[in-house]
């Protein structure tokens, strides 16, 4: 192939009735070629087919799932030999918790495609068996548990909509550890250190995003402190993600229930990040009025 360019391809796969299809939708109207179900010992050739193109080819994506027995380990070695290539590979894994998945195969009354003669949930143990290792090869983890599917397809919008984006996207979530941490968490912060506005009668009904609570929140004693060092350290942890020519990744900064502390933060946070250049930080409140 010829070495002195990087060609894009877009591995997808993760948990069935996790959202591969509308994956495959919103890669498409991106203009993407989506290539469904292709066999792992494909891959390659065909990556190696648009890398000799004389012309400009849209980017790859290959959509795969756990149909095949031992397809998956074929495929994790695939990987390996694709990422010492001149192709730019990358691998998209999608999640979903298991209540969810049981529920939505149960709405298009379909068996799941591991079951056999067990239950959906045989099935599903089966996969996350069967996906450990690629699970860790992933590039990016989305959970869809709590996405429809516009919210999913925007998702994806947000992290391959640009050939030419070179920034590192950067979610900085707040979330309540009584509701657990996001699932596709990057870099987890925990705020509990902090006193709780809750138990200020006066503060209890307001939020992070309120500056009483934000003004009270970052004046407590180690707040400046733990903030200032630890987007320090995130500079540090940042630069490697962008040599390392990641694109995406989430930083969960958390507290009990994810109203106070962990919002006031979280938009200071972005806030200082938001000014550290080769980044594009989104900020989003998971559990902010919730009860």
């Amino acid at each position: 192939m010829n070495s002195e360019h990087s060609y894009e391809l877009l591995i997808v796969t993760g948990m069935s009735g996790a959202g591969r299809s509308t994956v495959g939708n919103a890669l498409e109207d991106m203009d993407w070629y989506v290539v469904d179900n292709l066999p792992a010992q494909m891959i390659k050739p065909m990556a190696e087919l648009f890398s000799r193109a004389d012309k400009t080819l849209p980017r790859l994506a290959v959509i795969i799932d756990a149909r095949g027995g031992q397809f998956f380990q074929d495929l994790s070695e695939h990987i390996n030999v694709l990422k010492s290539s001149n192709i730019n590979i990358e691998v998209l894994f999608l999640e979903a918790n298991d209540q969810t998945l049981v529920k939505r195969f149960e709405q298009v009354r379909r068996p799941h495609p591991l079951q056999a003669n067990g239950t959906i949930i045989d099935g599903i143990q089966a996969e996350r068996s069967q996906l450990l290792t690629l699970r860790g090869q992933a590039d990016y983890i989305i959970d869809s548990s709590d996405l429809n599917i516009y919210q999913l397809a925007s998702k994806i919008s947000e992290s391959f909509s640009s050939q030419d984006v070179k920034k590192l996207q950067l979610v900085v979530e707040s979330f309540g550890f009584k509701y657990g941490i996001p699932t596709d968490a990057d870099l987890v912060a925990d705020m509990r250190f902090l006193p709780n506005p809750h138990w200020n009668e006066s503060l209890r009904p307001f939020t992070g995003e309120d500056k009483q609570v934000s003004d009270f929140v970052l004046a407590q004693e180690g707040a400046e402190e733990f903030i200032a060092r630890y987007v320090s350290t995130l500079e540090t942890v940042i630069a490697g993600y962008l040599r390392e020519n990641r694109k995406h990744a989430t930083l969960a900064i958390g507290c009990t229930g994810g109203k106070h502390r962990s919002v006031a933060t979280a938009i200071e946070i972005a806030k200082r990040l938001g000014e550290v250049s080769g980044i594009e930080v989104r900020l989003k409140h998971r559990d902010l009025g919730k009860e």
